[in-house]
């Protein structure tokens, strides 16, 4: 008998419909077809073990498995139950009336528990976009897949569930996730706030420039000035994001398995810091079974690179281009993946290898030299893409013990909405531009138009601190910023003397040179 049971191959961040067909006929053998890999044919053993422990068993026949299309090349465990109920429905041990209405999936334990999957949330949305009744999956993964409105998911801890549910026995419970409300009630769960901060009033303002203008940012100072602790608490002033960039971002993260049990929805951006020692496959994406890097989960958030110059050199050149483009891009002889990345850069570093190069009270102990080679570690096109260069210095004794409370996330999240809804207003007729760090050079000419006496001030500056020419767009950027959140519609001098103060990198006399 020939049966059809339907699983999901997920390839970047969508999914395309397998179709399993198995046909039990006379003879003896099992043969596993259409480009399966290693995991998928070891399927048959998982398969054995676990129908076995559940009264059940794999026919003696021939016994043939196709997984159509035969040309995409079908990876992982996560085929096990798709492949278990076909063989169960092509041998009549169980009924098969309403298995081809439903997506399966799920990797088998050899006593028949069910094991989490990868891409949940994509496969569900290609099951409804293909007319399924449902999915059925391991319960685990349920919520994840339980997003997507019109289509009927249900969560299974072992096989025999799954086999008394097609057979009638037993009901699976739906599993229905309102998903505006779950998402709309953790909107504002951060962890971290910008209250707990004492001090550092002038890094607190580049922040808030940095988040209303979407803006990359580089902070240079002294171990433990503080600048980790600025940095993870970004997230919790940026606008909050939408509920289709909460989709886009927790299919990311469900594609990479990155997903905790019974979550449905990400509410929050997302923060990732990763280790200097990371390769560069691992932050832009790839690998033999491509999976999205480190720059793709921090899509809609914040990748944060702490010590910055400790970075391999390689490492940091591959940013390069997603900064630009906002999408990484896996090329393979056969196919091609792209993946969204379009994240804030965070960046921090050390102004010498000994730290204190410039520090107030402690004396730079690096040879002359040194500080300019330890700059050098980061070429210009990728300090070219980063906006704010701001110094942090140590917060003093005075402030660290005043117990004011400073200003907190809703405050300061309040200011840099109004300033995104400028931006928004203004960029409405250009696609896939939201905010002023997004600008193109002919955008920039239009809309950072300034006055004679801003004019002169910037050429002054360009002048005497020696910045460089590649500071010119950015000082505009950062200044139509500044004037937005000062609901000021033209450019003023004081808006192009804060951007200048944010070049700190770019002046020539800054590693005493």
């Amino acid at each position: 008998m020939l049966t059809k049971t339907y699983g999901s191959a997920v390839h970047g961040i969508s999914a395309t419909t397998i179709t399993v067909e198995v046909d039990v006929a006379q003879g003896v053998n099992f043969f596993m077809v259409g480009l399966p890999d290693s995991a998928v044919k070891e399927s048959h053993h998982r398969i054995d073990a676990a129908l076995k422990h559940n009264g059940f068993k794999i026919p003696g026949k021939k016994i043939v498995v196709n997984m159509a299309p035969a040309d995409i090349r079908k990876e992982g465990s996560a085929y096990d139950l798709t492949i278990a109920i076909g063989i169960l429905a092509a041998s009549e041990q169980i009924k098969s009336e309403n298995v081809s209405n439903f997506i399966i999936m799920g990797e088998l334990s050899l006593d028949g528990t069910l094991k989490p999957i990868k891409g949940a949330l994509p496969i569900a949305i290609k099951a409804r976009k293909q007319g399924f009744k449902g999915i059925v999956l391991p319960k685990v993964n349920a919520r994840e897949a339980a997003v997507v409105a019109e289509i009927e998911v249900y969560g299974a801890e072992n096989i025999k569930q799954v086999i008394d549910f097609f057979n009638g026995d037993e009901t699976l419970e739906r599993v229905i996730v309102n998903t505006r409300e779950e998402f709309y009630s953790r909107l504002n769960d951060y962890e971290y706030d910008f209250s707990d901060v004492k001090g550092q009033e002038n890094i607190k303002r580049a922040f808030e420039v940095a988040a209303a203008g979407g803006h990359n940012i580089i902070m240079i100072g002294p171990p433990g000035a503080g600048k980790t602790m600025l940095a993870k608490r970004l997230p919790g002033i940026l606008p909050p994001p939408t509920l289709n960039e909460a989709l886009e971002t927790t299919k990311i993260h469900s594609v990479a398995g990155r997903l905790e049990g019974n979550t449905s929805l990400l509410p929050v951006r997302p923060f990732r810091s990763p280790h200097h020692t990371i390769s560069d496959v691992a932050l832009v994406g790839g690998g033999s079974f491509p999976q999205p890097g480190e720059i793709s989960l921090a899509h809609n958030g914040v990748l944060f690179l702490d010590e910055l110059p400790e970075f391999k050199r390689t490492v940091l050149e591959v940013l390069r281009q997603p900064l630009e483009e906002r999408v990484i891009t896996v090329s393979r002889a056969k196919f091609s993946i792209e993946y969204p990345a379009s994240f804030m850069l965070v960046a921090s570093m050390n102004p010498c290898p000994c730290g204190y190069y410039n520090h107030p009270e402690k004396k730079c102990v690096c040879p002359p030299g040194m500080v300019q080679k330890y700059l050098n570690r980061i070429s210009g096109p990728l300090l070219d893409r980063i906006d704010i260069h701001i110094e942090v210095t140590p917060v003093p004794f005075k402030e660290l013990s005043n117990f004011k409370q400073s200003e907190n996330n809703e405050s300061i999240r309040t200011r840099v909405i109004e300033a995104r809804e400028i931006q928004a207003k203004r960029f409405e007729q250009h696609k896939g531009i939201y905010c002023n760090a997004q600008m193109t050079s002919k955008l920039l000419r239009e809309v950072c138009q300034i006055d004679t006496a801003g004019s002169l001030l910037l050429k002054t500056a360009m002048e005497r601190l020696d910045l460089s020419a590649r500071a010119y767009d950015r000082i505009l950027k950062v200044s139509r910023t500044i004037a937005d959140i000062e609901k000021s519609e033209n450019i003023k001098p004081e808006h192009l003397a804060e951007a200048i103060h944010y070049r700190s990198l770019d002046r020539g006399s800054w590693a005493g040179t």
